[in-house]
């Protein structure tokens, strides 16, 4: 079976936007928002948590970077976990990719961007309702029909909408800054810091959990490698700059909104209200317009990697119907099956996500937050991958490269699955113990995610079986 039969169609710009445009999205806007409220409104504990995200960030895509210029077949993360660890454990990260990581996050982001469409129109809209469900599921399938029918499309899409939401955040970088330093509300906002805000050194461990949401997806970058032209040259270049860029942008405008409005009034109404009282109803409408196109790119990047993710299963003849999800259209170069499977997969998380944000969760304890704990797993993947690329036969690399940065990957992620496990467990079993209740929602994720997982292995071992 061909390995690689796509189309080299995308650069090095197209692969840094795919980079900034996945990871800047709705993120930055309302988990801001998550932190500011974590830290009882300590801009600077805040502002720890984003750096502390972005370093694991950095670290993790450096060594990816590192991985880029050496392994390159047809979907990056997959690609190292078999290079380096071994085939199962590829055809298993594979498999959690396609059907828990990426149409999580995907969904999640079509509900996201339907939910600031009706605030955009409406500011009181009643973002659990029925009409913000149909939008998101329609977002969600637009999304799916772009990438599809016209995947340069897509691409050109990607790179128009990440010049296009980096405008809300520079100008309230830029005027926020201005108008904070000179209203007072900037330095009021530190000053608070220091004097009487709430939050301690643990709600940071919070803080660096909403953080994740907003920093990930950078590794969906990776799945267009087998179509990035000069891919171990221009994908760890798009993977390092393109983090760098996010860490810069996302701390300075987690500054500059302060400008906008007082830190209580950000806890409780956002940046949307930063932006009208910057900007005037007219002004700040029209950045929100901005807010919309933000999470619709990012919408659109995670659906280039869903499309591809369970092609990459199939083309190493694992997992359910591997000669159908590996067959690759013709005429639009794109794994059409593995696509169409992948938008069904992301369908049942996107219902998921929003019936378990209702005020009375529909699945009860299993009622847990897709955008966030994923994130758990995905971390806990990356450290196999570091630790036995550190005892591989090297030829290439230095000692930073191919020692010291796998090592701090190794810290970093098994640090990212601590903060998980504190934020979404024993945190929640705390604040819910206070209230004569029992909330644990990382343990009831887990045992989804092991359900999936064995329904995964199940499927190879029948693969398996079969060869023999």
């Amino acid at each position: 079976m061909n390995q690689n039969p796509f189309e080299k169609r995308y650069g090095l710009f197209t692969a840094i936007c795919m980079v900034v445009g996945i990871v800047i999205g709705s993120g930055v806007f309302f988990k801001a928002q998550d932190i500011l409220n974590y830290t009882e409104g300590n801009l600077v504990l805040g502002i720890l948590a984003w750096l502390i995200g972005g370093a694991v960030m950095v670290i993790c895509a450096f060594n990816f970077a590192n991985f880029a210029t050496r392994y390159s077949k047809v979907n990056g993360i997959v690609d190292y976990a078999e290079s380096i660890v071994g085939e199962k454990y590829a055809y298993m990260t594979g498999w959690f990719l396609s059907t828990v990581y990426y149409p999580a996050m995907t969904s999640v982001l079509a509900w996201v961007s339907a939910r600031y469409t009706l605030v955009l129109f409406h500011p009181k809209a009643d973002i659990t309702g029925g009409l913000c469900l149909a939008l998101g599921a329609f977002y969600l399938c637009l999304a799916y029909a772009v990438n599809v029918l016209s995947p340069k499309l897509a691409g050109k899409f990607q790179v128009s909408s990440t010049v296009i939401k980096l405008i809300p955040l520079l100008i309230m970088v830029f005027v926020g800054l201005i108008v904070g330093l000179v209203n007072g509300n900037t330095a009021e906002a530190f000053q608070h810091s220091f004097d009487n805000a709430g939050g301690d050194f643990s709600s940071v461990f919070s803080g660096i959990a909403a953080a994740a949401f907003a920093y990930e997806g950078w590794i969906c970058a990776t799945a267009i490698n087998a179509e990035l032209k000069n891919a171990k040259r221009n994908l760890p270049i798009a993977l390092v700059v393109g983090t760098l860029l996010i860490i810069g942008i996302y701390i300075v405008y987690f500054v500059g909104h302060t400008g906008g409005a007082s830190i209580e009034v950000l806890r409780t109404e956002g940046a949307t209200t930063a932006f009208k009282n910057l900007f005037g109803n007219i002004g700040g409408t029209i950045l929100n317009v901005f807010v919309v196109i933000s999470c619709l790119g990012t919408l659109n990047g995670l659906m280039i990697a869903n499309t591809r993710s369970f092609y990459a299963v199939a083309v190493r003849d694992r997992g359910p119907k591997p000669r159908v999800l590996a067959q690759v259209d013709p005429q639009t170069n794109i794994p059409a099956n593995a696509g169409a499977l992948s938008l069904v997969v992301c369908g049942a998380w996107f219902f998921y996500f929003y019936a378990a944000n209702l005020t009375k969760p529909v699945f009860g304890p299993f009622s847990f937050d897709s955008s966030e704990l994923p994130i758990i797993t995905i971390y806990a993947i990356y450290v196999p991958i570091f630790l036995l690329f550190i005892f591989k036969k090297h030829e290439t690399g230095s000692v930073m490269k191919n020692v010291i940065m796998p090592i701090l990957g190794i810290v970093a992620s098994g640090f990212m699955v601590f903060v998980a496990i504190y934020a979404h467990g024993i945190k929640k079993y705390q604040q819910a113990a206070e209230l004569g209740e029992f909330s644990f929602p990382v343990l009831f994720y887990l045992i989804v995610f092991a359900v999936i997982m064995t329904v995964g292995a199940l499927l190879y071992k029948k693969k398996s079986n079969h060869e023999k």
